[in-house]
């Protein structure tokens, strides 16, 4: 979606890491392999957004870094439009799991939640088709260009490791998660 507004996928990419990475600083060859685009795309792409005013450069020595100019007068419209993409994906992704037959359990966590700690982004449990959700979660990581952790549980699974207090499950149901689905009650 926003490709088509921004008409460059690599732009889209370097706007994305830019937003989210508060101060730090980047160099053009760490940002190729960051964002996993060609050279001459993101130097291109560079160009531009110094151009239009939301990338700052400075050279320390040899090399230039570049840097979200955090002054930029349309930095918070930005950022409140790539939050509005990404939620409308969450939407989508949230509208497909619902429809698998079978699901019981659906937590957002981690990428979700900005959690970092967490060591899945999504909790989903309930006797499902995999090849049905391999196929929903690899469409997902494409529209989000993101690779996704998840877990995923039967529900005789789910119960056994909860009877035994398993740590890693615990802190997923004890942490930072948005609940989507939880029909787990009657089971």
């Amino acid at each position: 979606m926003l490709e088509q507004l921004f008409g460059s996928r690599t732009r889209v990419k370097l706007l994305k890491l830019f937003l989210n990475s508060g101060e730090k600083r980047f160099y053009v060859r760490e940002l190729t392999r960051v964002i996993n685009e060609r050279l001459n795309s993101v130097r291109r792409e560079l160009a531009n957004l110094e151009k239009f005013g939301l990338v700052k450069i400075v050279s320390p020595g040899q090399k230039k870094y570049y840097f979200l100019d955090n002054d930029f007068v349309l930095l918070n419209e930005l950022k409140a439009l790539f939050l509005k993409s990404r939620m409308l994906l969450e939407k989508r992704l949230i509208s497909q799991l619902k429809n698998l037959k079978g699901l019981k359990y659906l937590a957002l966590t981690g990428f979700f939640v900005q959690d970092d700690q967490q060591k899945t982004d999504l909790l989903i449990v309930g006797n499902i088709s995999r090849a049905k959700l391999d196929k929903i979660l690899k469409n997902l990581e494409r529209s989000f260009d993101q690779e996704f952790r998840y877990t995923y549980f039967t529900i005789d699974e789910f119960n056994f490791r909860k009877e035994i207090t398993d740590k890693f499950l615990y802190n997923i149901l004890n942490g930072k998660k948005i609940v989507v689905i939880d029909k787990l009650i009657n089971v």
